[in-house]
């Protein structure tokens, strides 16, 4: 079976729902990148980035980036994501792939601005502007939601984020949005987007991943 090596609160969890969602069985390896020197090493072996998640799979391949594992357990279980030709298939992929290009890279800035600026005053300065980007994005995101045409194409609709059905873009948002800054400020500008992202959190068969990764609630 797969091996996903992931750590409690991190990207990993949105792939420990979505291979529950799935029904799928996978091995799970407790890896803190900044944790044991032992399970560091190995962690780097599979992905010498030395971040999660990372899928190992049975023939050896290893698959990193949170979106790119969603896309393919996707391509193994139909349900969780729009078909190629449903209409919902383009924005299936527009608004991962936003989460993912717009949203997730803010958290590797505004995480560690040591990185990337010196002196606190920049790096206060960085990361309070990681904060208002983020914010921006999940505005963008509410507005392809809104049934007023705020953004060309056609709108988003339903309890989820992509209609009726759940899918891994309800999933990948849920995710993202218990990080910074928080599901409180992020509701203000987005609260379509939380609601759904609610829903996700709620479904019975999730509930033990997420207590296990955001146990605060």
């Amino acid at each position: 079976m797969p091996t996903l090596y992931g750590c409690p609160g991190c990207g990993s969890a949105a792939v420990e729902a979505a291979f529950t969602l799935a029904g799928e069985p996978y091995e799970y390896i407790l890896t803190d990148p900044g944790g044991d020197p032992a399970t560091v090493a190995r962690l780097h072996a599979v992905n010498p980035m030395g971040q999660v998640p990372a899928l190992l799979l049975e023939d050896g391949t290893v698959l990193t980036e949170s979106a790119a594992i969603l896309l393919w357990l996707a391509d193994r279980h139909p349900r969780l994501a729009p078909a190629p030709g449903d209409p919902a298939r383009a924005p299936f992929l527009r608004w991962l792939l936003f989460l993912a290009g717009a949203v997730y890279p803010m958290y590797t800035v505004g995480d560690f601005p040591e990185r990337w600026v010196g002196g606190e005053a920049a790096q206060r300065e960085l990361r309070t502007a990681t904060v208002a980007r983020i914010l921006s994005c999940w505005r963008t995101l509410e507005q392809a939601l809104d049934p007023a045409p705020l953004l060309p194409g056609p709108r988003l609709s339903g309890p989820w984020l992509l209609g009726a059905e759940p899918t891994l873009l309800d999933i990948y948002a849920a995710t993202l949005s218990r990080w910074r800054p928080g599901r409180d400020r992020i509701r203000v500008v987005a609260p379509r987007v939380i609601a759904a992202c609610e829903r996700a959190e709620a479904l019975p068969a999730l509930a033990p991943v997420w207590a296990r990764n955001f146990p605060e609630g």
